[in-house]
């Protein structure tokens, strides 16, 4: 099922992000507008500096834009305030990071359980909601483990289920399966589309393996700052 078959719940139009070090100025995205319907799963692929990461980046309001709109269910993200756009991350979107980016100190629980403390939610429904999450990845006998203790597999299970915690709107996942053997990647997969078809959760994925690229519903064909294509996937 493509964009154009449900509402969009990522618009964007026309952006534009210019990096200035002082003494040269590099363009890593020259105009891009695309549409990401609710409950699509897109991978983008390209190149190296290509503007893959980037636009991931500005699309989830980590990095700002250098020009144009970039509308999330039915907001512009460039309006709001530092501090708001903060909050809507923490509440509205996932992330999934290739290194997994889990705190060494803390167990598996205590990892997914972190963005509800910060967002301000209670120890106990916190706790709740993680060993949940923790549930669908089917972690719940590896709760009490810290990272090291896992496997790399079992590792992004973990980062998952943190990203799932919040029940978001839109996860963004950045070479999600790129530090994990091939069986592993195509298991983390069968997870990802899994919880996208029970969810309808919004998936975009940064990626350089065509194999993962193709067990989402579109590819998104990056060039030099630019989209050189798309191609949309039967599956």
């Amino acid at each position: 099922m493509t964009s154009e078959d449900r509402a969009a719940i990522i618009d964007v139009h026309n952006i534009t992000k210019t990096y200035d070090t002082g003494s040269v100025s590099v363009q890593a995205l020259r105009g891009v507008s695309v549409q990401v319907a609710k409950g699509e799963m897109v991978a983008v692929m390209g190149p190296s500096g290509c503007g893959k990461t980037t636009l991931l980046n500005c699309l989830s309001g980590i990095d700002d834009v250098s020009g144009g709109q970039i509308v999330i269910e039915g907001t512009d993200i460039n309006e709001m305030s530092d501090d708001v756009k903060t909050i809507y991350r923490a509440q509205r979107m996932g992330f999934i990071f290739q290194f997994y980016n889990l705190l060494p100190v803390l167990s598996a629980l205590e990892n997914v359980e972190l963005p509800l403390l910060v967002s301000g939610a209670s120890p106990k429904d916190s706790r709740e909601q993680a060993m949940k999450s923790l549930e669908r990845v089917g972690l719940t006998d590896w709760a009490t483990h810290k990272p090291a203790e896992l496997s790399g597999g079992q590792r992004q299970r973990v980062t998952i289920a943190r990203a799932l915690v919040n029940d978001p709107a839109i996860v963004w996942a950045d070479e999600p399966t790129g530090d994990l053997d091939s069986k592993t990647a195509s298991d983390i997969m069968d997870l990802m589309q899994e919880l996208n078809r029970e969810q309808s959760q919004t998936f975009v994925i940064v990626t350089h393996d065509s194999s993962v690229a193709q067990r989402c519903d579109r590819t998104i064909h990056m060039n030099d700052g630019l989209i050189e294509r798309e191609e949309v996937h039967a599956n």
